[in-house]
């Protein structure tokens, strides 16, 4: 069994196969795909599901707080398994791809900054965006 197919069924979802094949393909995604992916990767796998039920599968894994949803400026929603330590993204508005990162020092800034502000961070949400600096023609 799968991490999120087991977070559901901890959760006490009833797991239809079509759920468990969704599950699978969002454990296995080493990327953060949108509801369109996640259905063509399904299909592969099973070419009954539907992309409604990838839609209300996502959704229903989302309110679950199992994954995760994203909205990259892009138009498109994407998912990825609920993170069990914190990272940021930085998205390449070129391809599309998502870099996931953490770093100590924009940490400790982010604290810093509530801190002198009057706050306590208790949680935040970094996405920085950019192209290629150098790229190979």
């Amino acid at each position: 069994m799968d991490r999120i197919e087991k977070l559901c069924v901890e959760k006490g979802m009833r797991m239809t196969e079509q759920r468990r094949v969704i599950a699978r393909v969002l454990s296995a995604a080493k990327d953060h795909p949108d509801v369109e992916e996640l259905h063509r990767r399904a299909v592969a796998i099973d070419s009954h599901i539907s992309i409604a039920t990838v839609y209300r599968t996502v959704r229903l894994f989302e309110e679950a707080g199992i994954i995760q949803r994203h909205d990259f400026q892009d138009g498109r929603s994407r998912y990825e398994e609920a993170p069990t330590e914190h990272h940021d993204h930085l998205i390449d508005m070129k391809s599309g791809k998502v870099v996931e990162f953490m770093d100590d020092e924009i940490e400790r800034l982010q604290e810093a900054i509530a801190r002198r502000l009057g706050y306590k961070l208790v949680g935040h949400k970094l996405e920085l965006y950019g192209v290629p600096i150098d790229e190979k023609k």
